[in-house]
């Protein structure tokens, strides 16, 4: 009879349990138990461990807390260390006003560098996660994520007017690029990759076309700045502006006010670049003492200075471009989708690699070898 079929007889007939042997202690305490520091909320190991039918050995690990960041329902900050090996505050003969801040990640070896630049209100460390995704498909590959003026840590004079004009910001990026090659002592610049999200993406656009960056340019991606839908969307920003909170209580508030409004849908993610977002400010509202870093109302009369680029429509419009969509991201791609974003930034920069290109042999070449053209 099977284990199943006496089980049901048991039940039934009212058969007798077979007797319990209890163990002695000695036997007891052979008994391997379950591990420490179990989290209630990590799917399926803790549906496991609630039936009570299987009990794993230590050596086995199903229950072993997964390595590197916490993911779950945790709204825990995530420091910029996690995703990048320093930060620089850089100084330019070009704008010595402004004290710029860059996050990096050398380039290894003739690896490139990919140049991001984040879209208005945001920061440098919108970057973190797709950054991270692009190294470990591309490990000689260097990150540079800034912070513009207006945002993150990089700073301006107290009392100057806010500068958020576009040939400001270009002009400023290149002189990020420029001083951090400097600081880091490259002999040269590496192959850059210009990569921008929305506003980001006009200043990498304008950048590229000046040509100031020579031969180093390899390529540019923007994310998320076709022209229509970013003049649409400027139409309802006021309306938009109002209905955010002022400030928050914690920052772990605003990181969770991010992910409950799908602002960003990558929760990692907004606990790695929320926190840059806001600065410590009571002065308004004890209650709420964590304030939005940068004014976005403030940056109004620079809207259609960023966006307003026909050439750019017209280009879209004739299929210039390779495009690239993601249906299930929002606003912020790279953050909702960083690993999507980073095989198509690695594929893209594979593309334009000019270090993998093969030339035929030249004609004067052949001859010197004595060989027939």
């Amino acid at each position: 009879m099977s284990d199943l079929q006496r089980a049901w007889a048991k039940s039934k007939l009212g058969l007798a349990p077979e007797p319990f042997e209890e163990l002695d202690e000695a036997e007891e305490d052979q008994v391997p138990e379950l591990p420490e520091g179990l989290d209630d909320d990590s799917s399926s190991a803790s549906s496991v461990s609630s039936t009570g039918t299987i009990i794993p050995t230590p050596s086995q690990k199903l229950f072993a807390r997964p390595q590197g960041v916490a993911r779950g329902r945790t709204l825990e900050q995530i420091p910029w260390t996690t995703y990048f090996e320093r930060e620089l505050f850089l100084k330019s003969d070009t704008n010595p006003e402004v004290t710029y801040h860059v996050y990096l990640n050398s380039p290894v070896d003739k690896g490139p560098l990919y140049v991001m630049h984040h879209g208005a209100g945001s920061s440098g460390l919108s970057f973190a996660l797709v950054g991270s995704e692009i190294r470990k498909r591309l490990p000689n590959a260097g990150i540079l994520a800034v912070d513009c003026r207006g945002h993150g840590s990089t700073t301006a004079p107290d009392g100057a007017a806010l500068d958020l004009r576009l040939d400001t910001l270009s002009s400023d990026l290149l002189a990020m690029v420029e001083a951090t090659k400097t600081q880091m002592s490259w002999p040269e610049l590496p192959p850059i990759v210009l990569v921008g999200h929305s506003l980001g993406g006009a200043v990498v656009t304008d950048l590229a076309m000046s040509g100031k960056l020579g031969t180093s340019l390899l390529a540019y991606a923007v994310l998320d700045v076709v022209e229509g839908s970013a003049m649409d969307a400027l139409q309802s920003m006021q309306t938009y502006l109002s209905t955010r909170p002022g400030g928050f209580a914690t920052v772990e508030s605003g990181i969770d006010w991010h992910i409950r409004t799908r602002t960003i849908r990558n929760s990692v993610s907004a606990r790695a670049s929320v926190p840059a977002l806001l600065v410590w400010d009571e002065s308004k509202d004890v209650s709420r003492p964590w304030r939005w870093r940068t004014n976005l109302a403030a940056t109004q009369p620079f809207w259609e200075d960023w966006f307003v680029d026909t050439e750019l429509t017209i280009g879209q419009m004739q299929g210039k471009y390779a495009l690239q969509v993601f249906p299930d991201a929002g606003h912020f791609i790279h953050e909702d989708k960083p690993e999507q974003t980073a095989i198509s930034l690695v594929d893209f920069y594979r593309r334009n690699d000019r270090s993998a290109l093969v030339l035929p042999p030249k004609v004067s070449e052949l001859l010197r070898q004595g060989k027939k053209v």
